[in-house]
């Protein structure tokens, strides 16, 4: 059953925040085939970087509660369906001109370590109904901008199945992400500080995520 809470987070910040985000410059000329590949190969690079420490954190997740089986066991899979995608991430890099050592040696931009960050607080740190927020914006995000990247690098870039696998997965399966995080919060906010906690940390995530993709395209102009 729909949650009304979660309904009104996903309807009031999140969902505006998707329709910011495919405005932004990046995105626009994604889908007019008139972002350079140098962006791409930064936005490569910055997810890359961005993906290994989350996974990291996963890891870590599934340890810290290995004495609650429910939490446990959505780590898990989380990370079990995770684990691939940096992997992912450079064989399109590497399909749009990178090398091996570009990724051995990225170092993050501020905008992402920013973003990561707020992402790996929200998980370690925050309150029960705050933990899977950040999972909550960026999978919707990503399930959506997945689909532009997917359309895009095939008409305009010529990019095949196989150099667009990461986007082709992440367009379904965080359908599934998606949804595990919304029933986390609807489980776990029930005082009006808890719901007011995750609309901040919706809030801020959406903030987060433009700025990651702001940086990306600055710094690689």
């Amino acid at each position: 059953m729909p949650n009304q809470f979660v309904e009104s987070v996903m309807r009031e910040i999140i969902n505006p925040g998707v329709e910011q985000l495919m405005n932004t410059r990046f995105f626009t000329e994604l889908s007019a085939g008139e972002l350079s590949k140098k962006r791409l190969q930064g936005f490569a690079v910055q997810h890359y970087l961005s993906n290994h420490v989350i996974n990291k954190g996963l890891a870590f997740l599934m340890v810290r509660n290995a004495n609650n089986q429910p939490m446990y066991d959505q780590f898990v899979e989380l990370f079990t369906e995770e684990q691939s995608h940096p992997g992912l991430m450079k064989r399109f890099g590497l399909a749009i001109g990178l090398t091996e050592a570009d990724f051995d040696n990225g170092i993050m931009i501020f905008e992402c370590v920013a973003h990561t960050a707020a992402i790996i607080r929200g998980m370690f740190v925050g309150a029960p109904a705050e933990t899977r927020v950040g999972a909550l914006v960026n999978e919707t995000m990503v399930q959506r901008y997945s689909d532009e990247f997917d359309d895009a690098l095939e008409k305009h870039y010529g990019l095949d199945h196989r150099a667009r696998t990461f986007f082709i997965v992440h367009g379904k399966v965080d359908i599934e992400h998606t949804a595990m995080a919304a029933d986390t919060i609807a489980r776990h906010a029930n005082t009006e500080r808890e719901k007011e906690l995750v609309r901040v940390a919706a809030r801020n995530m959406v903030r987060f995520k433009l700025g990651k993709f702001d940086g990306i395209y600055d710094t690689y102009a």
